[in-house]
């Protein structure tokens, strides 16, 4: 069965809703690790452009929202241009200086920008573990309960009751670590390890490769074992596991996230799977019109990829700037002024032809391209 799109008013409320917190807690964590190592902040904002509206505190920071809602920064004290490279420190007054952040040493700067993205998986650890105090945390055991006639489980030689322990070398504690595995491998071979009556055993299985449709009738290639899972169990997590259980299921979230980014780089699995803020926002309405519960959990995700993306190495993003600072560490001194420019126009020339693709990507994914297609037919 499919389900109707959600009405437009609630794809952009619910985009909205997830991701405002998001860039909040993302561009706090900046701000609070920054004010306690003495930086001064003059603008926290959430959205770009201009100010939609806005406050200025006791500091002289200004918090403000702008009416693009799709990022967010805190300018501190001694931020020069766009670049953040903080030119002319020494011709700042002495108290400035001292609240400037191109200022600070070199692992204090380092700290205020891995804060951001530290800050959403640590959201998404709070998420996770809210759920497994209330509802327990699901857990499946890694066993085959059946093996689907003629499919690749069958042909490795995979039986009902067989405990898979490992895949190409990677550890599996439950069914949800085979199908994260699996759903990212349509049509690749792996190795697997499987308990059976006490012996382990090499197997090797050719993954089929399935489209499916979900319940909105957006399609996705996976790949498939063609086995059956155990009935879920939901187990009570004590107070002093809550958080290493769910810092360990953001942590196999982040790594799913990995895997499929690799996958696109070495071209194992389409770039069309792209997609950028379009496809969050019906994503989101999607999940809002299922209920509170799926709702929350989306936002964990979404917490899971704002921090995981800044973290890489691109200038203009957090990542760029831990690289940066990482060279200018070894080196024990930045790079110049000049190189550092080319670096962030590059960054900057970079995310906007992302950012241009991944819109292609979503207005391909509505279908626009094959109704254009139609009416030029």
């Amino acid at each position: 069965m499919i389900l109707d799109q959600p009405p437009l008013w609630l794809i952009l409320l619910a985009f909205l809703a997830a991701l405002g917190p998001l860039i909040f807690i993302h561009e706090f964590g900046h701000y609070i690790v920054a004010r306690w190592f003495g930086v001064g902040a003059e603008t926290f904002s959430i959205g770009f452009g201009r100010e939609v509206a806005g406050w200025t505190d006791r500091r002289g920071t200004r918090w403000k929202v702008g009416w693009l809602p799709l990022g967010g920064y805190v300018r501190f004290a001694g931020d020069m241009d766009p670049a953040s490279m903080g030119k002319n420190l020494d011709k700042l007054p002495p108290a400035e200086r001292a609240r400037a952040f191109h200022a600070k040493p070199v692992w204090q700067r380092f700290l205020i920008v891995l804060a951001g993205p530290l800050a959403n998986f640590l959201l998404a650890i709070a998420i996770f573990a809210a759920f497994f105090a209330t509802a327990g945390m699901p857990t499946t055991p890694s066993v085959a309960a059946q093996v689907v006639p003629g499919s690749a489980a069958e042909r490795a030689g995979i039986l009902a009751g067989d405990r898979i322990v490992t895949m190409n070398g990677r550890s599996v504690e439950s069914f949800t670590d085979i199908a994260n595995y699996t759903l990212l491998r349509p049509g690749e071979q792996v190795l697997i390890e499987v308990e059976r009556q006490g012996r382990r055993l090499p197997l090797t299985a050719r993954l089929d490769a399935a489209v499916e449709k979900d319940r909105f009738g957006q399609t996705y290639r996976i790949g498939r074992l063609g086995v059956g899972n155990p009935s879920p169990t939901y187990e009570r997590v004590g107070p002093l596991q809550l958080i290493p259980a769910a810092a360990k299921a953001t942590a196999d979230t982040t790594r799913s996230m990995i895997d499929g980014l690799g996958q696109i780089i070495t071209g194992r699995r389409p770039v069309s799977e792209l997609h950028g803020p379009m496809k969050m926002a019906q994503i989101a309405g999607q999940m809002a019109s299922l209920g509170f519960f799926q709702f929350v959990q989306l936002i964990a995700l979404f917490s899971i990829n704002l921090g995981f993306i800044n973290l890489l190495p691109v200038p203009m993003l957090d990542g760029g700037h831990l690289a940066l600072y990482t060279v200018e560490a070894v080196r024990r001194r930045p790079l110049g002024e000049r190189a550092q420019e080319w670096i962030f126009r590059g960054g900057l020339a970079a995310l906007m032809t992302l950012l241009l693709f991944t819109t292609l990507n979503d207005l391909g994914s509505f279908g626009l391209w094959q109704q254009l297609g139609r009416l030029m037919g």
